[in-house]
This record gives C-alpha cells, sequence and structure tokens, in this order.
C-alpha cells in the first residue's frame, strides 16, 4: 500500500531544514465575533483578489487591536505555555531564517509565518498536544528558536505586525522553502497536495541570491543499493537500479519516480530518502556508480511558494516585503488582522 504523508509535516519537513539549522476547527468557550479588516493599501488590485472580510480561526478568541492569545506546546520544556501570537512568531522567525538576513527578507517571511499559523489552526482547530495550538514541533509545524531571537528578528515581527496573506477571507497555506533552483512549483507537484491546486499558488521563475550556500543550489546525494530498495520496497518494489524519473511536471520536477514496480509519487519518495539528503525533486541525473544510486539536481526543499533565498536576493535589489510575498502567490490580499 503506498504512503501517505500528512500535508503540514511534509510542508515543513521540505522547506527549513537549510536556515533553521537547517485539518477542522473547533469554537473557544466565550468566542467572540472576529473582527473586521481591510486590505493594506499594497495589495495589487490588478491581480484581482477577491475582497472579504477577514476572519479568525475559530478556536481563537479576537481581541480588538491586539493578537490573539495562542497555547503553544514547548517541546524543550515539555508544557503549554500561553503567549501573544506575535510572541510566539519571533521565536519562529528565528528558527526558519538567521537573523541577520536583510531586514525585508525578514519582513516577508513574518507574513507567511502568521499566515501559516493561523492556517493550521482553522485547518487542524490545534496541535496534536493536548490543550495546544501550536507547538515548538518543527515535524509538527514551524521552525522555532526562542534563542536566536535578536533586536532584528523583533523590528521585523513589530513592523508586520497583524500582516497576513488572505485568500476570500482566510489565511492561506503561505508555503516557503529554502531554494527554488530557479523555478518554483505549484503544491500538486511540490508537495504532492492531494485536494484541488490553492487558487493562490502558482510558478513563477526566481533569481536566488548568490549568498546561498553551494548545497542549496547544486547538490549531488548518494545512495546504497540497499537503502534505496528499502524505501523502493515501501512503496510498492521495483528494482533499485532501475530507478528513474516517470514524469516531469511544469516547473521541471520529477513528478513521479519509477522502478519498475510502477510509479511513484516523488514528493512523498524523497522524505522517505530524507529531506536533507535528497534537496529537492528538481532532478538532473540518476546514476549508477560503484554500487550507489547517484542522484544530483538542484535547489532545496518543496518549492512552493516563496523562496527564503530568492527573497534574499529581492530584498537587496530594494523590494519590500508585501512585493516579495506578493510576487510568489496570486490573486492575494495583504490584511491587517489586528
Amino acid at each position: 500500500m503506498m504512503k501517505r504523508i500528512a500535508l503540514f509535516g511534509l510542508c515543513f519537513a521540505c522547506c527549513v531544514g537549510l536556515l533553521a539549522g537547517c485539518a477542522c476547527s473547533q469554537t473557544a468557550p466565550g468566542q467572540s465575533a472576529a473582527p473586521r479588516v481591510t486590505p493594506l493599501a499594497s495589495t495589487s488590485a490588478e491581480q484581482g483578489a477577491k475582497t472579504a472580510e477577514f476572519k479568525l480561526p475559530d478556536a481563537l478568541e479576537a481581541r480588538e487591536g491586539q493578537a490573539p492569545l495562542v497555547k503553544v506546546y514547548v517541546l524543550e520544556e515539555e508544557k503549554v505555555v500561553d503567549m501573544d501570537l506575535e510572541e510566539y512568531l519571533q521565536g519562529v522567525l528565528a528558527g526558519e531564517l538567521k537573523n541577520d538576513w536583510p531586514m525585508e527578507a525578514l519582513k516577508a517571511q513574518a507574513i507567511l509565518a502568521r499566515s501559516f499559523a493561523l492556517k493550521f489552526i482553522a485547518d487542524k482547530g490545534g496541535s496534536k498536544y493536548e490543550g495546544a495550538h501550536l507547538s515548538t514541533d518543527i515535524e509538527e509545524a514551524q521552525a522555532y528558536d526562542a534563542s536566536g531571537i535578536n533586536e532584528r528578528i523583533v523590528q521585523a515581527i513589530e513592523e508586520t505586525r497583524g500582516e497576513v496573506l488572505s485568500y476570500d477571507g482566510e489565511p492561506i497555506y503561505a508555503w516557503f522553502h529554502s531554494h527554488s533552483g530557479g523555478t518554483t512549483a505549484l503544491a500538486k507537484e511540490g508537495l504532492g497536495y492531494e485536494k484541488d491546486e490553492p487558487p493562490y499558488t502558482k510558478i513563477v521563475s526566481v533569481t536566488e541570491s548568490g549568498a546561498a550556500e553551494p548545497d542549496a543550489r547544486e547538490w549531488q546525494a548518494s545512495f546504497t543499493l540497499a537503502e534505496m530498495q528499502k524505501a523502493l520496497d515501501a512503496y510498492g518494489g521495483g528494482q533499485a537500479e532501475n530507478l528513474a524519473v516517470g514524469q516531469w511536471s511544469d516547473s521541471g520536477r520529477a513528478l513521479t519516480f519509477t522502478a519498475g514496480g510502477g510509479e511513484i509519487p516523488a514528493p512523498a519518495f524523497r522524505l522517505e530518502l530524507g529531506g536533507t539528503k535528497l534537496r529537492s525533486t528538481k532532478i538532473k541525473t540518476i546514476a549508477v556508480q560503484d554500487g550507489k544510486i547517484v542522484i544530483s539536481g538542484v535547489g532545496y526543499g518543496h518549492g512552493v511558494g516563496m523562496s527564503q533565498w530568492g527573497a534574499y536576493a529581492m530584498a537587496e535589489e530594494g523590494m519590500k516585503a508585501e512585493e516579495i510575498v506578493q510576487y510568489f502567490f496570486k490573486d492575494v490580499e495583504l490584511v491587517k488582522a489586528w
């Protein structure tokens, strides 16, 4: 039987490894009405974004002019802690990017982290950890590193306070990854997303920063025949020596692999082999060398949404955070949620 990977785990396992040292809702007791918010002036009208009243997830209680309070399970302390959502996001931003990055890239990441946290709560209702909305567990949600918080991290969060990417009044899956390899991907091809393709994802060309680590730009991974065979057996079999790309996606990524035993979904197979080893599905070559399967490729992560190294380059070129995030998503509104 083919394995299936949970969406949120798949997303973050694919995208945060390099830089980090690297779905139902419920109504909370006493829930008050969600605040009315309006799009920020920077929203690009020509994109055809649909204006709608933004609504907080049912599990959160609105606080007039303030960020909602969230219960966060802190993995290291093994307990649930009450936090202002903006306070939680400081640790997320420090976990996702290095705190010396260009300010507008940090701010772009802050907007996406805030949007993704709200979408996580809206879709899942809360964390897998009892009594929590969110957690610091990277395998469940976003990276988190309180030790990396500095003045620049705090500034990036404060200067984007309450800013959320929205589609039709709801937060979006604000996906991001380390390095696109030159082209971003749709959710179905990059993540193996099983629902209809979200209306706000798109394929765009990206000029990544030259400051990116060499193995984010281009990489090579080798697997013993036994390692590859074990992974193949988890997905219906085939012969390791026969591994090849089955279908290619519109963004130039492997959509499926084949080894003579049927087609295997490339995004999930990548994680089976190790997302920090098989760094992307943007494959260049597959060869058998000295008894090993050697795969080369470009980019790092699933490729959906914002490229972090692309955002770095855009920020250095003078683009603002709002422009950066809207480059990677279509028909979205940037709203001020609180």
